[in-house]
C-alpha cells in the first residue's frame, strides 16, 4: 500500500483541498484537509484569469502564497494522522488554473511544485494538463479516468458529473472506452451573481434561485452561446463564462429581476448538463454528482426532474464523499504518473493517444 495527497483548487477559488489516499488495487480516502481561500488571494488569482499589467511577477507572487497554504495544510493533516513525510510517497499537485486555451495551444496551472517540493520535504507530481495538451489534447477534463477507475464495477450507463466552477460529465459504459467533456457553467455565473447582488459567495442550497422564475428569453440568449452547440472533446473555463458575458446577453433583455436571472443560471446549469448528457449517452440509468453543486438541493431537484428515468444522487450515496473527489483524482494520477500509466484518455480530451502525464519535483 502506497500513501498519496492530492492538493486541488478549483475554478471556484472557495479553497484548498487536500485528501490523503491508500492506492492499492483500489483507491481509498483517509483524511482529509480544507483550507478556506484567503480573500486577497482569491481576488489575486481572479485578476490573473485575464489579461493585466505585471502579470509575470503577480502570478509568481501569488503562488508562492498559495503554496505557502498548501505546505500548511499538508504539515496539519500528517501531524493529525501521526505521519511524516517519509510516509507520503508523491503529492499530486493540481495548482491553480488561471487560464485555459487549448484552442490556442495552451493551459496554465499555477502551484509552483518545485516550492511545494521543498517546504513539504515530499517528492510533488505537478503540471498535469500541458502533457495532454502538447497531444493535440483538451487538457480537460482529467478526472474521466480516475472516475472509470473508482466506479466502472456498476455495470450500468453511469454518467458522473462534477459540479464545481464549472461542470464536466463522465460517461462509464461496460465494454466501451470512457468519454466526457466539459458541459459549460456549473457554479461560477450562480457565484458571480449573487456575489454581485448580494455580496455573498455562493447561494447556499440554491434557496435563492428558487425564489425566483426562469426567463425564457434570458436563457434561450445564454444557450446560444456557441460552446453548447459543440460535442466533445470540449472544455471551457472563466475565459468564456463570466459576469460580463452574462451582463451582454442581459443587455439584450428588458429588466429582470435579480432573483430571476439567478433561477435563469442555474437553469442554464441543469439544462446544459442534461442536453449534453443525453446527447451523449442515451438512456443513462444513473447520474453520480459530486462537486459543491452535490450539496445544491434546487439543482440537485433540477436534474432529477430533467432526468426522470434515471437515479440521480450524490456521490456519497456509492461511498464516494462528494466534496474530495478531485483532490482525490490528482492524488491517484500522481500515483498514475510514478508507475508510468497514462492518465488521460483521448475519447475525453481529444489528444492523439495515451499519455503519461505530470512532471516529478523530487523532495
Amino acid at each position: 500500500m502506497a500513501l498519496y495527497l492530492g492538493v486541488m483548487s478549483g475554478t471556484s477559488l472557495d479553497g484548498l483541498d487536500i485528501a490523503l489516499i491508500a492506492q492499492e488495487q483500489s483507491t481509498r480516502l483517509l483524511a482529509t484537509h480544507y483550507i478556506p481561500m484567503p480573500a486577497n488571494l482569491r481576488q489575486d488569482l481572479l485578476d490573473l484569469c485575464a489579461s493585466g499589467p505585471d502579470e509575470i511577477a503577480r502570478a509568481a507572487l501569488a503562488e508562492a502564497q498559495w503554496v505557502t497554504l498548501a505546505a500548511q495544510g499538508i504539515e496539519h493533516l500528517l501531524a493529525a494522522q501521526n505521519l511524516n513525510p517519509a510516509d507520503i510517497r508523491a503529492i499530486g499537485s493540481h495548482g491553480q488554473t488561471i487560464r485555459h486555451e487549448p484552442a490556442r495551444g495552451f493551459t496554465v496551472q499555477i502551484g509552483n511544485p518545485a516550492l511545494l517540493a521543498e517546504l513539504s520535504g515530499i517528492c510533488v507530481v505537478g503540471d498535469f494538463r500541458r502533457r495532454d495538451v502538447a497531444a493535440g489534447g483538451q487538457g480537460a477534463p482529467l478526472v474521466p479516468a480516475f472516475h472509470e477507475a473508482l466506479f466502472e464495477h456498476q455495470g450500468q450507463r453511469l454518467a458522473v458529473l462534477n459540479v464545481g466552477g464549472f461542470s464536466n460529465l463522465s460517461l462509464i459504459e461496460q465494454d466501451k472506452p470512457v468519454s466526457g467533456f466539459d458541459c459549460g457553467p456549473g457554479n461560477v455565473l450562480l457565484d458571480a451573481w449573487i456575489h454581485e447582488k448580494q455580496g455573498r459567495s455562493y447561494d447556499a442550497d440554491g434557496a435563492w434561485a428558487a425564489s425566483g422564475q426562469v426567463h425564457a428569453d434570458l436563457l434561450a440568449s445564454l444557450l446560444s452561446d456557441p460552446f453548447f452547440a459543440g460535442t466533445g472533446p470540449k472544455s471551457t473555463g472563466r475565459e468564456v463564462f463570466n459576469l460580463p458575458w452574462l451582463k451582454h446577453h442581459l443587455a439584450t433583455q428588458p429588466v429582470i429581476a435579480a432573483a430571476d436571472v439567478q433561477a435563469t443560471l442555474l437553469e442554464l446549469t441543469a439544462h446544459s448538463i442534461v442536453s449534453s448528457l443525453q446527447t451523449a449517452q442515451k438512456d443513462t440509468q444513473a447520474l453520480l454528482v459530486c462537486g459543491g453543486g452535490a450539496h445544491n438541493g434546487t439543482l440537485m431537484s433540477r436534474l432529477a426532474a430533467l432526468l426522470p428515468r434515471a437515479r440521480v444522487s450524490s456521490t456519497a450515496a456509492h461511498g464516494i464523499d462528494p466534496d474530495w473527489v478531485e483532490a482525490m483524482a490528482f492524488a491517484w494520477l500522481s500515483h498514475c504518473c510514478l508507475q508510468g500509466i497514462p492518465g488521460n484518455r483521448p475519447s475525453v480530451t481529444g489528444a492523439r493517444g495515451l499519455r503519461v502525464l505530470g512532471a516529478i519535483y523530487p523532495a
